[in-house]
């Protein structure tokens, strides 16, 4: 029986899993928001939260400690000096999991793992607001011409005139002919 076996396998061998979430906890405390899979997320949530529990405690042994299981000088560096001292008057329950649903590719879970004490980040909303920002030029132009526009419209309207030639007339192209087709589509009265 597995009672009281913890370890989150993930399909891989120790050593394996091991290098994957010190990574994976290397790339949230770097980008502080990881976009993985829901079973990666779940396995790399403990490990996190082991780290900033080290760096609020602040000491040598903690740093050493946080240092042999990250591997990463800088990951360790913005622990101690940038989340966990955020995260000071949290009693545990750093991170979040977010959930998106299925991968499209090979239908997945995928999640969001995130600081809780993180700023909240609006990617996509900004790409929202991006296609929203064609109605306001419109509604520029459809407002009354204040009297700086006016001599920039005259120059627009003299210039199709002066700029009018004759265009010469395209050449006539003979009919098309029907591809001939090979053997397959071949109408019973049709030469080869």
């Amino acid at each position: 029986m597995r009672h009281q076996k913890k370890t989150i396998k993930l399909g891989r061998t120790a050593e394996h899993r091991k290098a994957l979430l010190a990574n994976q906890v290397c790339s949230l405390i770097e980008h502080e928001r990881i976009k993985t899979t829901l079973a990666k997320a779940k396995a790399v949530r403990p490990l996190a939260e082991r780290m900033v529990t080290l760096g609020k405690n602040g000491s040598l042994h903690a740093r050493r400690r946080a240092l042999a299981v990250l591997r990463q000088k800088n990951a360790v560096k913005k622990l101690f000096e940038n989340i966990a001292p955020r995260s000071a008057e949290r009693l545990g329950g750093y991170t979040r999991i977010v959930k998106l649903g299925p991968r499209k590719s090979d239908s997945a879970l995928v999640a969001f793992l995130e600081w809780v004490d993180a700023a909240p980040v609006t990617e996509e909303k900004e790409q929202k607001k991006k296609g929203k920002e064609k109605s306001p030029k419109s509604e520029k132009a459809t407002a009354a011409p204040t009297k700086e526009a006016a001599p920039p419209a005259a120059e627009k309207e003299e210039k199709p005139a002066q700029a009018t030639k004759p265009q010469p007339e395209p050449a006539t192209e003979e009919p098309k002919k029907p591809k001939k087709r090979k053997w397959f589509g071949r109408k019973s009265g049709e030469d080869k």
